[in-house]
């Protein structure tokens, strides 16, 4: 479809400015091409949950974007709102919305849900009523936006990404007719919950009923509204074939169009500079682990890491830690191992810092953390760690394992540099997710030239197994079989890849780099926009029926 066809794109979504999760790096990587192709015709939509003392760090804010609207618009008494733009590649409108005003009346508006749409809120908890008062606000934002445009908008779509958008959708759906929706679930709730729980999604996927599911699990409300979200979008997505088959069952819809999660190359260092930036991180790392067990690590130390959402069932957490106690006896060359999985973690340890900074060579205590923890005791990183005896290393251990668990954005403390400067660094990564709709961060590693196992669940690593030999040599990424009852299987052949690329000489490692490369090129967002005009269309077709 032309993008003259489309007159405004309003995208609303938790995480516009607001790094929370994978679905941060889909907008954020996505806008450049939309900007692109609608240039400011694309207008982002997020929550307002910064301070003055606690800005956003990737929002600046501007007094002249939209001023006229921002002059006559007619919001509801509590609404506050700032325009400006996300400071991310093609710079594109953004507005923040500070929705508190709308918990007073959330009572009724729930009501109003349940007799208008049969949304049940009844058994709501947590970030329910953060989530439904955000959608409503935005809703209210994008209203108005039309409304001011006027014909300018005539052809319009409004896209909510996740069930914490599903009140938007719905209430533009009511309110605002002339607007297309669009809704994309990147994970349904009640998929994730039922792996999350320790239950079998795969194997008994044809036999499980969602609404059931939600009643067994606690998660009536979010599996309500975001089923209701869906079926009453024009047109609905979601990021992969294993995740539109869980839609298709879970939320009784069938979605439209699969659309993949690209990369935007502009984030990757220009080969010119790439080593520099190698070289770089490899030495942070070796540093810290130095300062923290006492251990001397040489250049020829093989870096792994994994990384993501802290679920340590879900993203596989619990395999890599299997997998590199089994390198033990195994590894060909020194192995030292990061998981780099952000918890509920506070600060840097002090003691560590000082380390760094000294260039002690005394092994600290508890030699596997980076960061203090407020759930030590009870946080499953940390527990497997130790259980395995990583927080004993000696000077004839052949793998080292460090935890990270903060956020690295380049103020942490400790690295001290954003995750995308230390990536290079590393010589593979492992993300052998158990449940993972798409996978950004194997995409992320092949983007940068590093070797990665994922697995057959995620749907980046169906995508590798579908288009590619499924090997190292052709993708530079292998996707490795997985189901319910072969976690066993699945340790055993990630520990035989990664002892496989120990041995590999400096040429070969090069070529697998580039087969990296060329596999992230082709997940450039500029090859996956057409998916999202045909989902786009679809919403403007059947919206004029």
């Amino acid at each position: 479809m032309p993008d003259k066809a489309i007159d405004y794109i309003f995208e609303a979504s938790w995480e516009v400015c607001n790094k929370v999760g994978g679905i941060y790096t889909v907008l954020s990587t996505k806008a450049k091409n939309l900007q692109k192709r609608h240039k400011d015709h694309i207008i982002f939509i997020g929550p307002d949950v910064w301070t003055p003392e606690n800005p956003s760090p990737d929002f600046t804010e501007s007094d002249t974007l939209l001023k006229k609207w921002r002059e006559t618009a007619l919001l509801p008494e509590g609404l506050c709102i700032r325009v400006g733009r996300w400071d991310i590649p093609g710079k594109p409108i953004a507005i923040l919305v500070k929705f508190d005003a709308f918990y007073a009346s959330k009572d009724a508006f729930y009501g109003h849900l349940w007799e208008r749409w049969g949304v049940d809120s009844l058994h709501a908890y947590g970030d329910y009523d953060e989530a439904c008062a955000f959608g409503r606000a935005a809703a209210e934002v994008i209203c108005s936006l039309v409304e001011f445009f006027g014909e300018k908008a005539a052809r319009s779509v409004a896209h909510f990404d996740e069930w914490t958008l599903g009140t938007g959708l719905l209430t533009v759906k009511e309110k605002l007719p002339q607007v297309a929706t669009v809704f994309t679930t990147h994970a349904t709730s009640i998929g994730r919950s039922i792996c999350g729980n320790g239950k079998p999604l795969y194997d008994y996927l044809s036999a499980y009923d969602g609404d059931q599911m939600a009643r067994e699990l606690n998660m009536e409300s979010k599996h309500s509204l975001e089923k209701t979200a869906a079926r009453n979008a024009d047109s609905f997505t979601t990021v992969s074939d294993v995740t539109a088959r869980e839609a298709a069952q879970l939320l009784e819809r069938t979605p439209d169009v699969v659309t993949p999660n690209g990369f935007e190359p502009g984030f990757v260092p220009a080969k010119s500079k790439f080593r520099a930036v190698r070289s770089a991180a490899r030495e942070r790392m070796l540093r810290v682990a130095k300062a923290l067990t006492g251990l001397d690590f040489g250049n020829d130390t093989f870096i792994v890491a994994t990384s993501g959402r802290c679920e340590y069932r879900n993203k596989g957490i619990d395999v890599f830690c299997d997998v590199i106690a089994s390198l033990r006896g195994r590894a060909p060359r020194r192995v030292l191992a990061f998981v780099m999985v952000p918890a509920w973690s506070g600060e840097a340890r002090p003691e560590l810092r000082a380390a760094i900074s000294e260039g002690s060579r005394s092994q600290l205590p508890d030699p596997v953390l980076t960061h203090m923890l407020h759930n030590y005791n009870e946080d499953p990183i940390n527990a497997r760690l130790h259980q395995l005896g990583f927080a004993a290393p000696d000077r004839d251990s052949s793998v080292t394992a460090i935890y990270v668990p903060c956020y690295l954005n380049g103020r942490d403390g400790i690295f001290d540099l954003p995750y995308y400067d230390i990536l290079p660094g590393m010589d593979a990564t492992v993300f052998p997710s158990y449940y993972e709709p798409w996978g950004y961060t194997p995409l992320e590693s092949v983007a940068f030239g590093v070797p990665t196992v994922t697995t057959s669940l995620s749907g980046f690593g169906q995508w590798i197994a579908s288009t590619t030999d499924n090997t190292f040599e052709s993708a530079g990424a292998v996707a490795v079989p997985r189901t319910d009852s072969n976690y066993s299987d699945v340790v055993r052949r990630i520990t035989d890849d990664l002892v496989n690329l120990m041995t590999l000489d400096e040429n070969q490692i090069k070529e697998i780099s580039e087969a990296a490369r060329r596999t992230a090129e082709r997940a450039d967002w500029a090859n996956f926009m057409p998916m999202y005009d045909e989902a786009y269309r679809i919403a403007l077709d059947k919206h004029n029926k």
